[in-house]
């Protein structure tokens, strides 16, 4: 996983509400997919949570806009909810702008939701 803004501000908004995580999780026990991040500390409904961040469907490049790329993106999802975990996938967007944190904090910590910034 290329180290981006994204990445680096959802890792510490991530500490700034207490949830710890491991980065570039081997979900699947024969496929090679990896999510973007585990959470450590938390479960969802008796769930663990992984997180996805979404990035280049704003441009229209890379492989995740194509038909195939969105096809294994559908694949993967399911895969994980298959193998017992809770999927969120957020755009760079929500990230930049604090929503990803903003819906953590209020769905995984009980803290209330913050007011997100616009960019």
């Amino acid at each position: 996983m290329k180290q981006n803004e994204a990445n680096i501000l959802l890792e510490k908004h991530l500490l700034e509400i207490g949830l710890t995580f491991e980065r570039e999780y081997r979900f699947h026990p024969t496929r090679k997919w990896r999510a973007d991040y585990r959470l450590l500390n938390v479960l969802l409904n008796g769930q663990m949570v992984l997180i996805e961040i979404e990035g280049g469907f704003y441009r229209g490049v890379g492989g995740h806009n194509s038909i195939n790329g969105l096809q294994r993106d559908i694949d993967k999802n399911n895969h994980a909810l298959a193998c017992g975990y809770l999927p969120f996938r957020f755009s760079t967007a929500d990230v930049l702008r604090g929503r990803a944190k903003a819906f953590l904090a209020e769905h995984l910590t009980g803290q209330p939701e913050e007011k997100e910034t616009r960019e």
